[in-house]
């Protein structure tokens, strides 16, 4: 027997509730952007993940301000068409939240959050250097759905921490890397240190 939530008809607060504490572990991206003035921008996103590999694009949905406005991170993106991604592991997890502060525009959340940028190489947009992974993304589109604003931007160059992932065969090495992830809102986060492996099926 299961219990139904009727979601269509109770879209925002509620519907945020269920699904974002159903669809769970999500991966969570702290998007660099800059603005006009070269002041950086830092902000975590859990509707994010990477779509595809030919080319590589990234998804992620920043929400609007209560007023209807556009927050930095949306702003400068549309702006400048340039973002960083990172994602976090436990280390710099405290830091990653301390971005979701709200501050005024202008303001950046980086030296607030101790971490320290460093320049990229594709884009304008500096990195996060206590970040295990820097993705340097290019703006392809974005896409308003009622209240939901998407951001399709597609992976130019990545950045890992020494001995994440192996220069010659780029497999990731999960000892040295264990992202954290997103869970109920609004602060459960989950750790993905304890995995199983399941052989996958073979054609036939």
């Amino acid at each position: 027997m299961s219990v139904r939530f009727d979601v269509a008809a109770h879209p925002g607060a509620l519907a945020y509730k269920l699904l974002a504490g159903l669809v769970v572990p999500r991966p969570i991206a702290l998007v660099t952007t800059i603005d006009a003035a070269g002041v950086v921008n830092a902000a975590p996103f859990s509707f994010f993940n990477v779509m595809g590999t030919e080319p590589a694009i990234a998804v992620f949905a920043p929400a609007d301000r209560d007023d209807g406005s556009l927050k930095d991170t949306a702003a400068n993106l549309m702006a400048t068409g340039e973002c960083v991604i990172h994602v976090c592991d436990e280390p710099v997890a405290a830091p990653m939240v301390e971005c979701a502060r709200p501050l005024p525009p202008g303001e950046s959340e980086v030296p607030r959050a101790g971490f320290t940028l460093a320049p990229s190489e594709r884009v304008r947009v500096p990195r996060l250097v206590e970040c295990p992974v820097a993705l340097e993304c290019r703006l392809l589109d974005s896409r308003k759905y009622g209240d939901n604003r998407f951001f399709v931007v597609e992976i130019l160059l990545a950045h890992a921490r020494e001995g994440v992932a192996d220069p010659a065969t780029w497999k990731v090495d999960y000892v040295r890397y264990a992202p954290v992830g997103r869970m109920n809102s609004p602060d459960g986060y989950a750790r993905t240190t304890d995995r199983f492996s399941l052989r996958f099926p073979s054609e036939g």
